[in-house]
Order: C-alpha cells, then structure tokens, then sequence
C-alpha cells in the first residue's frame, strides 16, 4: 500500500510543482502586498476620516475654519497629515492603534455633540502628549527651522525659535493650530470636586490641607456667619488639635515679619502666605525669640497660630491636592506655551508673575490664590523636604 505523506512529498517536489507553488506564492505575496498599501493608503486620507460622522461633524467643522485648510498659500494639511506618521514601524503602530477609535465609534462613545465634549480633553490630552514625546515630529514633515525667514514672521513668532531653543516643541504653543480647545478646566475642577466631596471624611487624620481660603476665627463660633478673625490660605498645612462637629481647632506653623505681624507665611522672607490675622488674632499667636535675616537685613519671628475653621474647608489628601495643583498649572498655563516647572523661579518671582499673567487666564479669583500658593510651596528656593512641597 502506498503511504500518502510520500505520494504528496514527491508530488510536491516535482520540479513543474515546485514552479507552479513558487509562482502562486509570488503572486498571492504581490496581490498581498499591494492590497494591504491600498487599504492603508486609502485609510489614509482626510475623506477615510471624516466618514464617521462623529469626525464629520464635529472635529472636521473646525479644521475648515483654520489656516491648516484654507490659507493664501492654498497648501492644505488633511487629518493624516498631522495624526498619522509618513512611514516606518511608527505608521503601522498608528493604524493598529486607530482601530480603537473604529470601537468607539461604533460603541457610541462620542456619537452626540455632548458626548465628544465630555470627552473632548481626554482626547486632546493623548495627542498632545503623543506629540510631545515625538517632539512635533508630524508638524516637521511640513515647517522647519531651517527653512524659516524669521525677519517676515511677527514678533511673537520669532520669540518661539528661543522657545524651540529652551527645548519647547511646536504643540506646546500650537494646541489650538487646528480644532477648538477643550474645556481646559474640566479636568482640574473635576479634581476639585473629588476632593471637595471626601473633605467631611477628614475626622481622623491629624494633618490637613486648606482647599480654599476660608474663615479664622480665635474662639469656635456658634456658625460661620461673622467676618472672623482672620483667613488661612489655600494649600496651608494644618495640624488637628480638636474636632467639634463640624469645626476643627487648629494649629499653624510659619514666620511674622517684626511689623508686619498680622501675616504668616511659610518661609523666613517669602511672600507665601499661610494666612491673614487680625490684629487681636495676630498678638494670641505663640512666637519664638526674633531672628535677623542675613539676605533681607529684616526680622521675623517663627511662631505657631492656633485658631478654629470649618473641617469641610480641608482635605487630607495631599497627594490629590497637590495633583490639583499640577493639573491647574497644566491647563492654565500650558495652553499658550510650554509651562516651566514650578521649580524653575523662586517664590517670591512667582508671586510677580501670577500676578502679571492672570489676566490671560480663565482662572476665578480663589483659582488664582490656589495656583500661587502650589507654584510658591514647589519653588526653586523652597525647602524640598517639606511636608506640604
């Protein structure tokens, strides 16, 4: 009896086999090859794009109002142009990586205008920082450096060379180059109001942080209706001596300068609030023998408040509130150019330019205060094994 694996094995390596095998593997390879380059070229372009409707009416409405669409120059930059890489392992891991954008599409997670804009940041945020990693490696398929005329671009465009210099890259100031900017807020107030919700649990912990500024007052009041005595500031540590409800006594470490005493701040010589006394409230304050300060010629006293506030006005998580902060400075600042770290000026600096550069935010009043004090407490010249830095 014939054994049929040698049947196959010399049917198979017959050489007219072996040419007729050969010439189907070359043709089904080449039909192979350029059908998947024509799938991916035809996924490739703004038309692939925009035939979900979810692109079609949002994100494609946007990009026809921008110079990236209709310019005097008549170039026109399409979706793939900015969001897909040219070529390489990077052009393959991009369209792997959409297909999770096909899920969502067909998932709903941005099928109404109301969705995508609740989405709107997180979104954003993946590309920004995709952008950041590759330095802006899209936008340089189309601008160079090199191959600028700096002496015909406006001033302020000429001050972003210095910016590529320092180690900035193009989306750190071009965010909004071709799509409306997200709520930029949405994030941080969302922190805000985690933290705002968990701040009556704080019944335990011996240590808090002041969320927002709030009431002082030397005695428990029987309601928070007075004026009080004083406000602590944002982000100031507390020490818990006493819980009575919804109040807590506590205890405030800081420095008053010999005049001025009616101000306690963190640091001999910074102008990093914790908080703002009445002069009664100022005099009960259990100060230490006057010391000079060699930098400034002045004279400060280290000293500790005790005073009473509501407990809602604190949290205990000083990771989460120092998060806060991070995702505040990001969105507020980061969105016109590239944020320097906090530890990139001194306290006082940062003092000068909050209060230069506020009026180019949407940051309220309190926001501001907030912002300042986590600048400040993460500043150059700021001790770094503080507990609350």
């Amino acid at each position: 009896m014939t054994n049929p694996f040698k049947a196959a094995f010399r049917f198979l390596t017959r050489p007219a086999t072996m040419g007729i095998v050969g010439g189907a593997g070359v043709i089904i390879g080449v039909v192979g090859f350029v059908g998947f380059h024509s799938a991916l070229e035809m996924t490739t372009t703004t038309e692939f794009c925009v035939s979900c409707h979810s692109m079609a009416d949002n994100n494609f409405e946007e990009y026809k109002k921008t110079v990236h669409y209709k310019n005097p120059s008549g170039v026109r930059a399409g979706c793939p142009d900015c969001h897909v890489p040219k070529s390489g392992l990077e052009l393959y891991e991009a369209k792997l990586m959409a297909a999770k954008d096909l899920w969502s599409e067909l998932a709903g997670t941005i099928d109404t205008r109301e969705k995508f804009t609740h989405e709107r940041l997180r979104m954003a945020q993946t590309v920004w920082d995709t952008m950041k990693a590759n330095d802006s490696a899209q936008c340089r398929t189309c601008h160079s450096f090199d191959a600028m005329d700096f002496e015909h671009q406006k001033p302020k465009a000429v001050k972003m060379k210095q910016a590529a210099i320092d180690g900035g890259t193009c989306i750190d100031c071009h965010k909004g180059i071709a799509h409306e900017l997200p709520d930029m807020s949405s994030g941080y107030k969302s922190i805000f109001a985690t933290l705002s919700g968990a701040a009556k649990d704080n019944q335990s912990a011996d240590i808090l942080y002041a969320l927002t500024s709030a009431k002082l007052y030397a005695a428990k009041p029987a309601d928070d209706a007075g004026k009080g005595d004083g406000s602590i500031l944002p982000m100031t540590q507390v020490t818990v001596l006493e819980r009575d409800g919804d109040w807590i006594k506590i205890g405030i470490e800081g420095w008053m300068q010999e005049g001025m005493e009616r101000v306690l701040v963190k640091e001999m010589g910074r102008r990093l609030f914790l908080a703002t006394l009445s002069a009664d409230m100022a005099k009960g304050a259990d100060v230490k023998e006057i010391q000079n300060d060699a930098e400034t010629g002045l004279n400060w006293m280290e000293g500790t408040l005790t005073a009473w506030a509501r407990i809602d006005t604190f949290t205990a998580d000083r990771d989460g509130i120092v998060g806060y902060g991070d995702e505040m400075y990001n969105a507020a600042c980061g969105t016109c150019h590239s944020a320097p770290g906090p530890d990139h000026f001194l306290a006082n600096q940062w003092a000068g330019i909050l209060k230069d550069m506020k009026a180019n935010t949407s940051l309220s009043v309190e926001e501001v205060r907030f912002l300042q004090s986590y600048l400040q407490l993460h500043a150059k010249d700021m001790p770094k094994d503080s507990p609350d830095a």
